[in-house]
């Protein structure tokens, strides 16, 4: 017999809904797609998972994590694929709270465009939402976004962090490259 297991995510009030979607259509996906049991306490603003896999439980936890820091639910699924991962930034941590609005907007950046340019030359999705910055994309690519949006946050001028960015993404797609040919060499000598 499979031992169920449980899990319990806090969920700001008004992402609850956002979590359980038109006529129950989000809550239905994630359910269908990792196995894992939803409850939704409405009243508490919490999410029990319940489940018998727990990297499964595990998954869906970083889903509704995600859709509660301020994501839609189709970047949130992402977390389904095994090379993707989320990265909260916890801003009370690192900012008073005076400049609570300054910084994020510092990160968000006129019309979003920093945060679309942060999301473009890093291939990740940046969700700023209450007291916190969050990140989905891969490993790599998060760690490159977190430390630009940590960068900006800390006063560094826009320019700079987006020459580092550029930097890095041109290191990445070189490493991209000789990895493919490395796989194309091997490949032809067997």
């Amino acid at each position: 017999m499979d031992e169920e297991y449980r899990t319990q995510v806090k969920v700001p009030r008004e992402r609850i809904a956002v979590v359980i979607g038109k006529k129950g259509e989000t809550k239905s996906e994630i359910e269908s797609a990792t196995g894992c049991k939803l409850q939704v306490n409405t009243k508490e603003n919490l999410v029990s998972i319940y489940g018998n896999d727990p990297l499964k439980l595990f998954d869906v936890q970083q889903i509704i994590k995600a859709i509660a820091r301020g994501f839609n639910p189709k970047k949130a699924m992402l977390l389904l694929k095994s090379d993707y991962v989320l990265e909260i930034i916890e801003l009370r941590n690192l900012v008073k709270k005076g400049q609570m609005v300054r910084v994020k907007g510092r990160v968000i950046g006129e019309e979003g465009k920093c945060r679309e340019l942060i999301e473009h030359l890093t291939e990740s999705f940046i969700s700023v939402y209450g007291k916190t910055i969050s990140i989905i994309g891969r490993p790599e690519n998060v760690m490159i976004a977190k430390r630009a949006v940590l960068n900006l946050v800390h006063g560094s001028p826009h320019s700079n962090v987006y020459k580092w960015l550029e930097k890095k993404r041109t290191e990445l797609s070189a490493r991209e490259l000789l990895s493919q040919d490395y796989l194309k060499e091997g490949y032809k000598d067997e």
